[in-house]
C-alpha cells in the first residue's frame, strides 16, 4: 500500500494530505452502494480522512459515509460541516447531532462552518465549544472564509481553528496571493475542495500534454500539482474504486520545472489580492 504522506493540525494531529470528499454523493439513490463501496476502498487504501457536509444531499451523503465507515470508525478522520443558516449557538449543536446521527458515531473528527451566514461568528465558536467540550466534535475550523474573514477569527479565537477549507486548484489560484501564505504562517492546513474544477480543468491541453509525459490523466496531473504544495490537503470526490486508485496514484508523480512553468503560464499564479472563489 502506498503510504500517503501527513500534514500536521495546529494542535499536532496529523491526517493524510489526500482525502475522500463527497459533495455530490447521495442524490440518486440507485448509485448510494456504489458510492459507499467507493469510500470503503479508498479506506482500504489508507485514505482515511472522508469530508462531508449536512447540505450535500440534505443529509444523505452524511449517512452514505456513515453506511461506509460502518464497524471501521477507528479508522477515520471524519469532517463535517454546519450550514450557516444553521449556525446559531444552539443551532450549531442541534445541526451537530443531526449529523451524528446520519454518521452513525458518537463524535465528529472536525466539524466545520461550511461559510459566512446570518449568525455572528462568536455564536458558532461558543456551540462549537460546547460540543467540544461534551466530546461531540475533536476539532473545528472553518470553510470558504477570506482574508477578512480569517482576521476577524483569529481576532477571536487564535490559533484555535483547525482548517479552512477553499476551492483551490490549478483554476482558482487567488488564495497563493495572501489566504495560503497567512494560513502557512500560522500551521493551519487549507483543505482544497474541487480540485479538478468539477471537471472543467481537464480540457486544457497543457495538462494533457504534461500527463502524456508521464502516462498519466490529466486530472492526475491537475492533482498531483495541489498535493506538492506546502499546508494543503487534497479532498476529490470518487464515486467508483477505479477513481480512488486513479487519485491515490496522482502521488506518485513528480512534475518537474518545465511541467510547473508550462502550467504556470496556462494558470498564471496571481499577481495581487482576489476576492475569494466559490464553487
Amino acid at each position: 500500500m502506498l503510504e500517503i504522506p501527513k500534514i500536521a493540525l495546529p494542535g499536532g494531529e496529523t491526517v493524510p494530505i489526500l482525502g475522500q470528499g463527497t459533495w455530490g454523493m447521495g442524490e440518486d439513490a440507485r448509485r448510494a452502494g456504489q458510492e459507499a463501496d467507493a469510500l470503503r476502498h479508498g479506506l482500504d487504501l489508507g485514505i482515511n480522512l472522508i469530508d462531508t457536509a449536512e447540505m450535500y444531499a440534505d443529509g444523505r451523503a452524511e449517512q452514505i459515509t456513515g453506511e461506509a465507515i460502518k464497524g471501521r470508525r477507528e479508522e477515520v478522520f471524519l469532517v463535517s460541516k454546519v450550514l450557516p443558516g444553521n449556525a446559531s449557538h444552539q443551532g450549531t449543536v442541534a445541526a451537530c447531532e443531526r449529523s451524528l446521527k446520519h454518521l452513525g458515531t458518537d463524535r465528529i473528527d472536525l466539524y466545520l462552518l461550511h461559510w459566512r451566514g446570518p449568525h455572528p461568528l462568536a455564536e458558532t465558536l461558543a456551540g462549537f465549544e460546547e460540543l467540544q467540550q461534551a466530546g461531540k466534535i475533536r476539532h473545528w475550523g472553518v470553510s470558504n472564509f477570506d482574508m477578512e474573514d480569517c482576521r476577524e477569527l483569529d481576532s477571536l479565537a487564535p490559533g484555535k481553528a483547525a482548517t479552512n477549507q477553499v476551492l483551490f486548484n490549478l483554476m482558482r489560484r487567488g488564495i497563493e496571493y495572501d489566504l495560503l501564505p497567512w494560513s502557512r504562517e500560522r500551521g493551519m492546513p487549507v483543505m482544497a475542495y474541487s480540485p479538478i474544477e468539477q471537471g472543467r480543468l481537464l480540457k486544457y491541453p497543457a495538462l494533457g500534454k504534461v500527463a502524456e509525459r508521464y502516462g498519466a490523466t490529466p486530472a492526475q496531473v491537475a492533482l498531483s500539482w495541489l498535493l506538492r504544495q506546502p499546508g494543503v490537503i487534497a479532498i476529490p470526490k470518487a464515486a467508483r474504486a477505479a477513481h480512488i486508485e486513479e487519485n491515490l496514484a496522482a502521488l506518485d508523480i513528480r512534475l518537474d520545472r518545465d511541467d510547473l512553468a508550462l502550467l504556470d503560464r496556462t494558470f498564471p499564479p496571481p499577481a495581487s489580492a482576489r476576492p475569494l472563489e466559490m464553487l
